[in-house]
């Protein structure tokens, strides 16, 4: 990865407050000598951001348990009622609520949005994480959820992944490190010689190359 700090500031710097919207700092990945239509050779991986994405998404969990209830009432998160999941799914307009949530389920609710909702929230990275443990637990889990960013393949073929690092709001130097944490941990998944090249842009900004 490309080491000059100050350059890298300097781009975040000359392209940010360009437009009349927060443009999202995006991270692409070019690859090479990888077969990406053999199944196990295809990049699926979670990656919790060190300093997020730069936005606080709206927390939602699947429940129907009191203890559970009580849990999400106090740390702020929204109660999906788990007896819905089914009408739900038949719902077009519910269905498309639910991609404003960062997720969480009770886990005995797992198969259920699995058989259900699965089909839609799948493909988008929107499946919920199971909640297992304490009332701290449920809060570290939104936290890590406002940080978590899923990478993967979007065609068995194609040699490149896109995710989002930031955006321009954020520390240059935070949103470096982000950069930083996805590349070091998507070349552990494939091997630092199958990386062809890596891209940062915004939104709406050429790209600068950092490796």
């Amino acid at each position: 990865m490309v080491e000059d700090l100050e350059a890298f500031n300097k781009f975040i710097a000359e392209n940010k407050g360009q437009r009349k919207f927060k443009q999202t700092v995006e991270l692409a990945i070019n690859f090479k000598g990888i077969d990406f239509s053999k199944q196990d050779n295809r990049v699926n991986i979670e990656i919790i951001l060190p300093n997020g994405k730069g936005k606080t998404m709206k927390i939602g969990v699947f429940a129907t348990d009191r203890a559970v209830l009580e849990e999400a009432r106090k740390n702020g998160v929204e109660v999906i009622d788990g007896a819905e999941i089914e009408k739900i799914s038949k719902d077009p307009a519910r269905l498309n609520s639910l991609l404003d949530y960062e997720l969480m389920a009770q886990p005995n609710l797992m198969p259920l949005v699995a058989k259900n909702l699965g089909q839609f929230l799948g493909p988008r990275n929107k499946m919920p994480k199971p909640l297992v443990g304490s009332n701290a637990s449920m809060a570290n889990l939104a936290i890590e959820l406002n940080k978590r960013i899923s990478i993967k393949n979007r065609g068995k073929n194609l040699p490149t992944v896109h995710c989002i690092v930031g955006n321009e709001e954020m520390e240059p130097a935070k949103i470096y490190d982000n950069v930083r944490e996805v590349l070091n941990t998507v070349t552990k998944k494939v091997g630092g010689s199958h990386i062809r090249s890596a891209y940062v842009k915004l939104t709406m900004s050429k790209p600068l190359r950092v490796v």
